[in-house]
């Protein structure tokens, strides 16, 4: 094989991309009933990290912000560039999902592209975007999300071959126990847990 010829087979990318709003929400109104602190929030390297194992290929993290106020939560923007993330902060009008319309246009742009892609969020908004890319030919498509609070559009391409998996448990983000009601697989069940 020439030099040029390894060259031009450079690795495939996990795009690993994260709608943060909408799991931060998850966590605070339907898990915790109150803002989460940040021992209960993802350690989110943790999701490179697990992306990268998973499909044995580099990653490349976007994590949108909501930016529309006009200020950046600096700290956390650093912390993120810092574990390897690209934060994508966004701005627009009051009305505008501005994390939405952002990680609907990156979904719709790998479309034809060469990469794999990994979503991390329980919205439905993204269900038709991201379906069009589990339907592509030799690409890979994965969620990461909590399985109880996925929304239906987004749970239904399982069927299709998207890749679901649990933030908490096959990603092992967190730091803490979350007080989760889910169903558990008999082979999961420890009754140590609850004594």
């Amino acid at each position: 094989m020439s030099q040029d010829s390894r060259q031009d087979a450079a690795p495939r990318t996990t795009y690993v991309v994260v709608d943060g709003e909408n799991i931060d929400a998850t966590l605070g109104s339907s898990i915790f009933n109150a803002k989460p602190t940040p021992d209960q929030r993802p350690r989110w390297e943790r999701i490179l990290s697990f992306a990268e194992q998973r499909w044995g290929q580099p990653v490349k993290g976007l994590f949108f912000l909501n930016a529309s106020n006009g200020t950046l939560p600096m700290s956390f923007v650093q912390a993120l560039t810092a574990i390897g993330f690209a934060p994508i902060p966004l701005a627009g009008e009051s009305y505008e999902k501005v994390v939405d319309i952002g990680i609907k246009r990156t979904l719709e742009a790998l479309v034809g592209r060469t990469g794999d892609v990994m979503l991390v969020s329980h919205d439905g908004d993204f269900a038709g975007e991201l379906a069009t890319l589990v339907d592509e030919p030799d690409r890979r498509a994965g969620l990461i999300a909590f399985r109880e609070f996925t929304s239906t559009a987004l749970a239904a391409l399982a069927a299709r071959g998207l890749e679901t998996f649990d933030l908490e448990h096959d990603v092992a983000a967190f730091n803490v126990h979350l007080p989760r009601i889910r169903v558990i697989p008999l082979e999961e069940f420890d009754p140590l847990r609850y004594l």
